[in-house]
């Protein structure tokens, strides 16, 4: 469709007039970080300018992506011969090698080249997990809906608090904001924008409305616009899936793959992700599930949108198309029959289904042919995503194995949940009895501390508790200073707090690393091996030093070991006394009200034993407390190398930054 070139004309006008200047994009995730810094310094239009630049900045960089790789396709295309080599077919000798080989060479700088020229070093623009989530999640609107309050920019305020709420519908603070805002003077209803919106989804939606009030005519031109927005993000999508491969956690320390395989193993990852494409684009803000069957559907409501507006021929158009993906459709089948015969079986009979939805089927088609091959030869899992796909498609042997699977896991279903009624009861009769015997059998205390520097300075006597001590000489000052070092090198903000970085108080900031990203760090030479070694080393250390001097009967295995340091925001540190971390316990819900401790999710109910392995003790405040379960008296307030108990309750203040060790262990 002509509106489809246009847009895409348009788009690459807009990246050459943004880097007409060569200016360097500032990476995103710095500016993200920036914003937040202003926020909990209250600095409202710094807040709003790095975080809108942050937005924008994210933006531009998938859009300069799929521009270069799309833009590369077209200029070198496998079609095209090479001179004095004809048409590249791989695996056909040496020489059509050399032309599959020179096209793929060709491609790969030219993709390279154009990301360079717009983007700098590949590099810069490369972001953590965490701070991808963070924008998933939506989170810079919600600091940038406070900023513009603050600054009484009401319109915009609105605006990012509803964006943020329609992907975190759950989110109880900004519904109360969003039904504040309604009740307030200057309002309008127009500012309940989603600023996040796809244009194919927004269409697609505002059809389905029109649909609903017999407003047909508005219905089939929203859809018409919904379909042409669909494949423009399609190719987006497509194209953002050649990005580099995804190794599953550390697998690539043992890929000895040779040429073709490894070719294999990320074409196939590629091909995967292209399929996905198809559910991404079904898929909106605060829904669990993508809409089923999404794109067929289209043509489902256009062609009864198209009938009641007496547009036979569109309708019959649409009917065709929508047989296209599922040909045995009776009620469709019908529908075409009763349009043909009411615009005249000869001109029915030359309106043929729309090429753009033949050529997406036929190349859908030909990508799951090669995934399930990929499948069975080699074992690469692959999931189709659609409802359409012909049953032929997948290999027999697949369809035998999946209707094997089902019966199977019918069969196991029920066994379990004739089991599950004689558990329960089992459970019930035996929780009074556990319970009682935990009194009983407790582990003893006391046991070897294994190193001789090591010495205990309270007990659990001395700490009005069980299962609990504080021991010194755990770590030497060269090792405080290692992790130091590795701390400063390798630690992330809000690493471990799903990229929070004020996870317990907006007046501290969070940074950490783990054992396995400090050993990846190692790996790729960016921190000293040692230093990461010797992360994992202290983590072992510790959980010897607890299995003995607990004497427990079993195995301790660690569940969570996490570097961390904590540092007091100064502007956020006047007039202050709360708690930097709220009184809690690891492994149970605390109700303080009722002097309660519930074991159930989301507390971590599989932690048996906790312990901190401080760094430094160079640091204002920072208390180590016990409380009772009213989580207000404190019955102990301790300072040591180490504290080791069973998962109980912390808190902390301080102005300078502690570092620390954290260790959660279970026993199961």
């Amino acid at each position: 469709r002509s509106c489809l070139a246009l847009r895409e004309v348009m788009t690459m006008v807009w990246l050459d007039l943004i880097f007409g200047s060569r200016l360097v994009l500032e990476p995103y995730d710095y500016l993200f970080d920036t914003a937040v810094e202003a926020y909990y310094k209250g600095d409202w239009l710094s807040v709003i300018l790095n975080m809108e630049k942050a937005l924008r900045n994210k933006a531009t960089v998938r859009n300069v992506k799929a521009h270069c790789r799309l833009s590369c396709a077209n200029h070198t295309a496998f079609a095209d011969p090479m001179a004095g080599l004809g048409v590249p077919v791989p695996g056909a000798g040496s020489l059509d090698d050399l032309g599959f080989f020179q096209k793929i060479l060709k491609r790969a700088d030219c993709v390279k080249s154009c990301e360079a020229e717009k983007l700098g070093s590949p590099n810069l623009h490369l972001v953590s997990e965490e701070v991808e989530l963070e924008f998933k999640k939506r989170t810079p609107y919600n600091y940038l809906q406070v900023a513009y309050f603050k600054i009484n920019k009401l319109d915009k305020a609105v605006a990012a608090a509803n964006t943020f709420f329609q992907a975190n519908p759950g989110h109880m603070e900004m519904k109360q904001n969003l039904d504040y805002y309604k009740m307030m003077a200057g309002v309008q209803a127009e500012d309940f924008k989603d600023l996040e919106a796809s244009p194919h989804m927004a269409n697609f939606l505002l059809g389905k409305s029109y649909y609903s009030d017999d407003s047909f005519g508005l219905a089939s031109e929203h859809f018409e616009l919904a379909i042409d927005d669909y494949f423009i993000a399609n190719k987006e999508c497509r194209a953002l899936c050649e990005g580099v491969y995804n190794y599953d956690g550390y697998n690539y320390m043992e890929y000895t793959a040779d040429l073709f395989q490894t070719v294999t193993d990320h074409y196939m990852q590629v091909l995967n992700c292209k399929q996905h494409c198809s559910v991404e684009l079904a898929s909106t803000a605060g829904k669990d599930k993508p809409f089923e069957d999404f794109l067929p559907s289209h043509f489902n409501y256009l062609q009864f949108s198209y009938y009641n507006s007496e547009k036979y021929e569109q309708a019959i158009e649409c009917a065709k198309t929508y047989l296209l993906f599922h040909p045995e459709d009776k009620v469709m089948n019908q529908n075409l029959a009763y349009y043909s015969v009411v615009l005249g079986e000869e001109k029915a009979e030359k309106i043929s289904a729309r090429q753009v939805v033949k050529q997406y089927i036929q190349q859908s088609i030909l990508e799951k042919e090669l995934l399930y091959f990929g499948y069975e030869a080699f074992g690469i899992t692959f999931v189709d995503p659609d409802i359409w796909t012909p049953e032929d498609v997948m290999p027999k042997k697949l369809r035998d194995k999946q209707k094997a699977d089902r019966e199977t896991a019918a069969r196991i279903t029920e066994e379990i949940g004739n089991l599950m009624k004689e558990i329960e009861t089992l459970v019930e009769e035996k929780k009074k009895d556990s319970s009682d015997m935990a009194k009983i059998i407790v582990p003893q205390e006391g046991g070897s501390l294994l190193y001789d520097d090591i010495k205990v300075t309270m007990v659990s006597k001395q700490l009005n508790g069980s299962q609990r001590v504080l021991l010194d000489g755990v770590i030497s000052e060269d090792e405080c200073r290692e992790l130091h070092r590795l701390s400063n090198a390798a630690a992330l903000k809000g690493d471990g707090y799903r990229g929070r970085t004020s996870p317990h108080s907006p007046s501290e900031t969070f940074q950490g690393v783990t054992v396995l990203k400090a050993v990846k760090l190692g790996q790729e030479g960016k921190v000293p091996l040692k230093s990461a070694r010797l992360f994992f080393d202290l983590s072992e250390r510790v959980r010897k030093v607890l299995e003995s001097y607990f004497n427990l009967a079993t195995k301790l295995y660690f569940s969570y070991s996490h570097l961390v340091c904590r540092s007091a925001i100064d502007a956020k540190q006047e007039e202050r006394n709360d708690l930097s971390h709220p009184v809690h316990v690891d492994n149970c819900l605390l109700v303080s009200e009722m002097n309660e401790c519930i074991k159930e999710p989301p507390a971590y109910t599989h932690r048996d034993y906790s312990a901190i392995l401080y760094l430094n003790d160079d640091f204002e405040g920072g208390d180590f407390i016990f409380t009772e379960l009213d989580a207000k008296t404190v019955t102990v307030n301790a300072k040591s190398d180490l504290s080791m108990w069973q998962s109980g309750w912390v808190w902390f203040r301080e102005r300078k930054p502690p570092c620390a060790v954290v260790h959660a262990g279970s026993c199961s």
